[in-house]
């Protein structure tokens, strides 16, 4: 249908799934920025989020590839706005409605970290504020591109545990320092 947002590797549309007839949001990988390692971190993202079933989590539904060779996956759409525009157009927000926003995006971490991954890019961009059925200022955390295995050993991981993926203002001082990261 049109293009709701746009990350350093590629967007996310809002579209409509043919066989449930019903609203998804489908993110591209850009065919430029279609490289072996973007394309493993994007197949790990899928995985890892299709794992997660907390309530306060985006759902996954399918991915793979288009045939123009496009990787895609596709999400639940959620209709409302993130944090971090509700800040910018309302202002701060009550100390009560603030509490229970972080509650909710804190299940979904706790689920996220019991499952040993830890998602680097926790900012107000990516914890949505939405309604789901009749409940108003239900949260949806997404975007877990840059989450980090805990468990993974493997040569790749150790030079991306020494990276600093994520964004600056958020970043934990571990993860500034390219440190070993936990939950």
């Amino acid at each position: 249908d049109r293009k709701i947002g746009e990350g350093g590797n590629g967007s996310v549309y809002r579209a409509h799934h043919a066989m449930l007839r019903r609203p998804i949001a489908v993110k591209l990988v850009h065919p430029e920025k279609a490289g072996a390692e973007t394309l493993d971190r994007f197949e790990r993202e899928v995985q890892h989020m299709s794992q997660l079933t907390h309530w306060n989590t985006v759902a996954v539904y399918d991915y793979g590839r288009s045939p123009e060779g496009i990787f895609y996956y596709a999400m639940e759409y959620l209709q409302g706005l993130d944090a971090e525009t509700l800040v910018d157009r309302y202002g701060q927000q009550p100390a009560g409605r603030v509490v229970s926003l972080l509650r909710q995006a804190c299940e979904s971490l706790e689920e996220a970290h019991d499952a040993g991954l830890v998602h680097r890019d926790i900012k107000g961009s990516n914890i949505i504020i939405c309604r789901l059925g009749k409940r108003t200022d239900f949260v949806k955390v997404v975007d877990f591109g840059l989450v980090k295995e805990l468990a993974r050993t493997t040569l790749t991981a150790l030079t991306a545990d020494r990276s600093t993926a994520g964004t600056p203002a958020f970043m934990s001082p571990e993860q500034v320092r390219g440190e070993q990261i936990d939950a």
